[in-house]
Formats: C-alpha cells, sequence, structure tokens
C-alpha cells in the first residue's frame, strides 16, 4: 500500500475505536462543558481580554487530556503489529491527522458552548474562528509529537507536561495576541505576522515529526 492509503486506514482505525469507546470524547466534552460553566458561576461577567485568555487556557487543558492518549493506549503489542504493516510516517501522519479533526471538533463545540454562556465581544468573528482553527491544529501536531516522544518513557504523563512547555507557552501566546486582534476587530493586515509564525511552528513541527519518528519508533 502507498503511504497515503496506509493513512486513511489508520485514521478509520482511530475513528472506529473512539466510536466504539466514546468515554474519552465523552469525557473531554463534559470536561470543557463544565468548565466553561463554573467560570460562568465564578465570573458572571468578564472584559474581552479576559475573555480571550480563559477562552484558550480551557483548550489548552482540554487539547491536553484529549491527545495525551495518543500513544500512551497503545499495548506493545499492538505497537509491533504495526510495526510489521506500516511505515512510521503513516503511524505518526495519521496521529496527527485524526487529533486535528479531534480538536478542531472539541474546539467549535467549545467555542459555541463558550459564546452562549458568556457574551460574544468579538469583532471580526470570521477572522477569530480562523484563530480558533489555526489553534487547534498547532495543539495537535505540538501534544502528538510530543505524546509519541513521552510514551517511551515511564511516567509519560510528567514528561509530556514537561516537554510541552518550552513549546507550547510561546505558541499560546502568539494564538493569544491573533485571536485578540480579531476580537478587537482590528485590520486583518496586522495580523499577517502572528499567522505565519503558526504556519511556520506547524510546517516544522509535522516535518520534524515525519523525519525523527522512525529512529523514536525503532527502539
Amino acid at each position: 500500500m502507498t503511504l497515503f492509503d496506509q493513512i486513511i486506514i489508520l485514521i478509520k482505525k482511530e475513528m472506529l475505536l473512539e466510536w466504539r469507546s466514546k468515554y474519552a470524547l465523552n469525557g473531554i466534552l463534559l470536561y470543557v462543558v463544565s468548565t466553561v460553566f463554573v467560570c460562568y458561576l465564578s465570573f458572571k461577567q468578564v472584559s474581552p481580554l479576559v475573555w480571550n485568555v480563559l477562552f484558550w487556557i480551557i483548550m489548552l487543558f482540554a487539547s491536553v487530556n484529549a491527545i495525551a492518549k495518543s500513544f500512551v493506549q497503545e499495548s506493545k503489542a499492538r505497537q509491533l503489529y504495526y510495526y510489521s504493516i506500516v511505515s512510521p510516517q503513516a503511524i505518526i501522519l495519521s496521529k496527527i491527522i485524526y487529533n486535528v479533526l479531534l480538536m478542531l471538533a472539541l474546539s467549535l463545540t467549545a467555542l459555541l458552548f463558550y459564546s452562549l454562556v458568556f457574551s460574544n465581544p468579538v469583532g471580526d468573528p470570521l477572522y477569530y474562528f480562523l484563530a480558533v482553527i489555526a489553534g487547534s491544529i498547532s495543539f495537535a501536531s505540538v501534544f502528538t509529537m510530543i505524546s509519541g516522544i513521552a510514551s517511551k518513557a515511564g511516567n509519560s504523563g510528567t514528561l509530556m507536561a514537561v516537554l510541552s512547555f518550552p513549546v507550547i507557552i510561546p505558541l499560546l501566546i502568539v494564538l493569544i495576541k491573533f485571536s485578540k486582534n480579531a476580537m478587537d476587530g482590528l485590520d486583518r493586515s496586522v495580523s499577517t505576522d502572528e499567522g505565519l509564525l503558526l504556519i511556520a511552528v506547524n510546517v516544522i513541527v509535522v516535518t520534524a515529526s515525519v523525519v525523527l519518528f522512525p529512529y523514536l519508533w525503532k527502539d
């Protein structure tokens, strides 16, 4: 099979496993909904700046819970089976694509519920929607790569937190600034640098994953 065929089959496998269990996705949705509701009970009204920052903090922790299990849930026997039938590039790319789809669904659901609970102060909704999509892709690609590295260690949860901190904090700052410009309704050209930086980060992370994961997979 070609690399593309392997990726499609692996993505279908991930969706099938998720559909059979459902508890992981339902648990993440419950986390997002309950967190937003608790924030509403605590703050009632927030400024646009706090509204934006609070949303990205919620999405950050939701993405960690959603993606941390990407490789940890795979048993050694299953990984050995994958190693014998598909390429490591197909494994990592399928994981990234599936987690991107999962994060897009989660982020859009969270944004809808968040906007219903709190009044939506976004000045440019379309551009903010684009920022949410960019953030979902960035979180998925970064955490998938780090999850693959952390899965080879004994205490993968702690290692994932340590490895992701230097990468995700600068990314989160760029996302907050990018979405803040959309909230203020500024001209879209103002956010060009942030948009290009997000694209560059995603390209670098995906490229590094494809190049380095085969060496990690042989371990």
